[in-house]
């Protein structure tokens, strides 16, 4: 009996297995590069958010924002850190942190961009700005915007306020114009007390926002304290300066407490 034949080998059709399995090991590492690369820009935007959120809650927002802009006079260059990118973003050590007011990370780039835009109106104490729990406050101090016992704006201001309103129209915050004076009485031919001359000032300011640098109506709500609201010392011509003022108030959105006033004291209000 002869040998059996031994049948022909059986024909392997899956190879093509082996190329995609190929294929589809190097399109993993593909994405894993990807992801891992976009992982690391997130890191260091994360580290430059914690550095600035550092720099604002150590010592108080208003020592933190002195070195947000660059620092004061007799500083020794505290806080001069080199600004990078659009609108700013300063290389800060990191420090002990404390909370921020609620919902102030939303207005921190608003207030990086016009703390460089306004720096010399800083500087020179014309504007002051701070962070509060119901938005970023930009307080503009009388001697800089109005004549005194008027409200009649200065010529001379309308750049800074162009610098203000370029900002407050590429926003969606509602915004609050507020008044305020010192507690010296006034009575001239036009305003019988502070009340009304508080209230003017803030309607002199919304006038110009609106008509001149086209920011609608609807964004605003307007309010006049006269001397109820002070933030320094009525006792001293310093002190009432800085009590001389309009506060413009953009609104954190995630309080949406137009309907209330500086979160010191609350609203007052003048019977009609």
């Amino acid at each position: 009996m002869g040998r059996s034949k031994k049948p022909p080998a059986h024909e392997n059709h899956e190879r093509w297995l082996v190329s995609y399995a190929d294929f589809i090991t190097l399109l993993f590492a593909f994405f894993v590069v990807m992801f891992a690369s976009s992982q690391t820009d997130k890191g260091k935007a994360k580290e430059v958010s914690e550095s600035v959120r550092a720099a604002l809650e150590s010592g108080g927002v208003p020592s933190a924002v002195r070195e947000l802009w660059g620092g004061s006079v007799g500083d020794k260059g505290k806080g001069n850190a080199q600004m990078q990118g659009p609108g700013g973003i300063q290389k800060m050590e990191k420090r002990p942190t404390a909370q921020l007011p609620t919902g102030a990370a939303e207005l921190l780039p608003s207030m990086q961009y016009l703390g460089s835009e306004l720096k010399e109106e800083i500087r020179t104490g014309k504007i002051n700005m701070r962070l509060e729990t119901r938005g970023l406050v930009i307080s503009l101090r009388e001697a800089a915007f109005f004549s005194s016992g008027d409200d009649a704006i200065t010529a001379a201001s309308l750049p800074s306020i162009g610098k203000m309103a370029a900002v407050l129209h590429d926003l969606p915050n509602p915004v609050r114009l507020e008044g305020h004076t010192d507690s010296v009485p006034i009575h001239n031919s036009r305003f019988r007390n502070n009340w009304e001359l508080s209230a003017a000032r803030s309607i002199a300011m919304l006038e110009v926002l609106t008509k001149k640098f086209d920011i609608p109506e609807s964004r605003f709500a307007v309010a006049g304290y006269a001397e109820t609201i002070p933030v320094d010392s009525n006792e001293t011509d310093e002190g009432r300066a800085h009590n001389r003022r309009v506060d413009i108030v953009i609104v954190n959105r995630n309080m949406l407490i137009l309907d209330s006033g500086p979160e010191s004291t609350g609203e007052a209000k003048k019977p009609s």
